[in-house]
């Protein structure tokens, strides 16, 4: 899995590049014939459709741009080779063109991803009693504490410049706010103490847009930094967080109540902000306090959100 990663990896960095069978194969260091069939068996689409969709939703993302950019400027941007076959794929994956996009759709196609995402949320509510079954199961496998949820209404926002980082990481795949989340960030807590390693920061990168990404093909990566002399290790593979200007709340909650945070700092803080979002992950930054209730699964953390001017 490890290596069908650092090819979704550099399919989202590379947009504009040539992005065939032959390129990923090798990027995954397989034959291209075996990668076709692994790469659809692992993902469950094929490599054709997961590098049309992940260039469509960028591109969706940057026609909302301020001010807006052209559907030609954004179309070769993101590896597309007129505006014709740009307009042509985006009205077939999202029902509409990029100008019914800008005018309005785009709010609806969102309302219809917080929908679905909002009926999963309640499923794992009733499944998991409030998403918590991972922390009450092994809670030992957590630094222990009793961080108290905040059930404040105010949101302080500050915008801090980040780092460029290189960053060893461990994938989830699947919706923004499942308790499968926690057991991830569990499997990383282990494999670092295996490893006597105890990290200043850890971080957790939202790499899709919910409003955008089918809730099933959404990444969230569990990470900490590492120098340039880490190396991929099995699951654990190694990324570059590019750093930059972000907006950071501090967020005090549980896995099932972090969503709601994140949409009041989209929704609430950046439109009234100055701001626009930019073209980069979100994430979540625990200091080296990191800490979760063994009870409740609360901790705390920044949110941070990509931000330029408008």
């Amino acid at each position: 899995m490890a290596r069908i990663n650092r090819v979704i990896d550099h399919i989202s960095t590379h947009l504009a590049d040539t992005l065939d069978l032959h390129t990923l194969a090798a990027v995954a260091h397989f034959s291209p014939w075996h990668f076709h069939r692994l790469f659809q068996a692992t993902t469950g689409e094929t490599l054709a459709d997961c590098v049309r969709r992940l260039r469509l939703e960028a591109a969706a993302q940057r026609l909302l741009g301020t001010p807006p950019p052209t559907a030609l400027a954004v179309a070769l941007e993101v590896g597309f080779v007129s505006a014709e076959v740009f307009t042509r794929a985006f009205r077939a994956h999202f029902g509409m063109t990029p100008t019914a996009w800008r005018r309005g759709g785009s709010h609806d196609w969102s309302a219809s991803r917080r929908a679905q995402l909002s009926k999963i949320h309640q499923e794992v509510r009733k499944n998991h009693q409030a998403a918590r079954p991972d922390v009450q199961h092994d809670g030992d496998s957590w630094p222990p504490s009793q961080p108290t949820i905040d059930k404040g209404t105010s949101m302080e926002v500050e915008v801090k410049t980040l780092p460029a980082l290189r960053l060893a990481y461990l994938r989830h795949t699947g919706p923004y706010g499942h308790p499968d989340i926690g057991a991830t960030w569990q499997r990383l807590w282990r494999w670092l103490g295996q490893h006597g390693l105890n990290p200043e920061r850890i971080y957790g990168i939202v790499q899709d847009d919910p409003d955008l990404t089918p809730a099933d093909k959404c990444r969230y990566d569990c990470c900490f930094e590492v120098d340039a002399a880490f190396q991929p290790q099995g699951d654990i593979g190694v990324q570059t967080f590019a750093g930059g200007r972000y907006a950071c709340a501090a967020f005090t909650g549980t896995g099932a109540t972090i969503h709601a945070a994140w949409m009041r700092l989209f929704g609430e803080w950046l439109p009234q902000s100055g701001y626009q979002a930019d073209d980069k992950p979100s994430l979540e930054l625990h200091e080296g306090d990191f800490v979760v209730d063994k009870k409740t699964g609360a901790f705390r953390c920044l949110l941070c959100v990509p931000v330029r001017p408008l």
